[in-house]
């Protein structure tokens, strides 16, 4: 009853200064709405972030990966230096085969707990397997096979049959590899375009890095178990042959 008396009383006062009903009713809204954010605003102030339903019971989760993950190797090839990752599950038979962090294999569900899984790794397509062999109860033992031979065997045939240098050029890494049976060169996983000529004291294979002009030398050593001796060049710099 006193507010509706209140609303007359305005009505009058408006009435007498010219002003219309609809006009009292926008000022009335405006006052309730000030009103409200006055009440609104310090609560926003606070910087109170609580959920809007606190009785919200969201189950908790991990962000770990659970894997069976029991050997890994990295095989040096022309195009790089690969990782290969296995997983196997001794109960379930699983077994997966990552290459660089890529899944190649994957089988879920193996009754046979040993055996082989075969693959390609890097751009050449190089034949590798891995063979699981049974140690002792429960027990397993995993090898690597490249291109039919044991990872050692393969990178000491590898070692007499390339060579490799690093260096640094334009604040960047590269990793040149000399295949000697084909003399083709790769840098950094890819194969260059090369051109090759006849010098005095033997041969020169020419490519390009960038704008630094590069040649792998190849002279004999004078020597039968020695054999050809093979020295990159870069811009007339002599780059050290990493031993293997």
């Amino acid at each position: 009853m006193h507010f509706k008396k209140w609303i007359a009383k305005l009505e009058k006062l408006f009435a007498a200064l010219n002003l219309s009903l609809l006009s009292l009713h926008f000022c009335l809204f405006l006052s309730w709405l000030l009103i409200g954010l006055k009440t609104v605003l310090p609560t926003m102030a606070s910087g109170d972030d609580s959920p809007i339903f606190e009785d919200d019971e969201s189950p908790p989760y991990s962000l770990e990966k659970m894997t069976d993950l029991v050997a890994v190797w990295e095989v040096a090839l022309s195009d790089g230096v690969h990782k290969i990752e296995f997983e196997h599950g001794t109960t379930s038979g699983k077994r997966v085969v990552y290459v660089d962090g890529k899944e190649e294999i994957r089988k879920e569900w193996m009754f046979k707990l040993v055996g082989k899984e075969t693959f390609c790794v890097g751009a050449s397509k190089t034949k590798a397997t891995i063979s699981i062999d049974p140690v002792r109860a429960f027990a397993y033992e995993y090898t690597l096979e490249i291109n039919g031979k044991s990872l050692k065997k393969y990178m000491e045939n590898r070692s007499k049959t390339t060579s490799t240098w690093v260096l640094h050029l334009d604040s960047e890494d590269f990793r040149v590899v000399l295949e000697k049976d084909t003399m083709d060169v790769w840098c950094n996983g890819k194969k260059m375009k090369t051109v090759g000529e006849f010098v005095d004291d033997g041969t020169e294979t020419h490519f390009n890095i960038g704008n630094h002009d590069c040649y792998i030398k190849a002279v004999s050593s004078g020597k039968r178990k020695e054999g050809i001796i093979h020295s990159l060049i870069v811009d007339n710099r002599e780059i050290p042959e990493i031993l293997k």
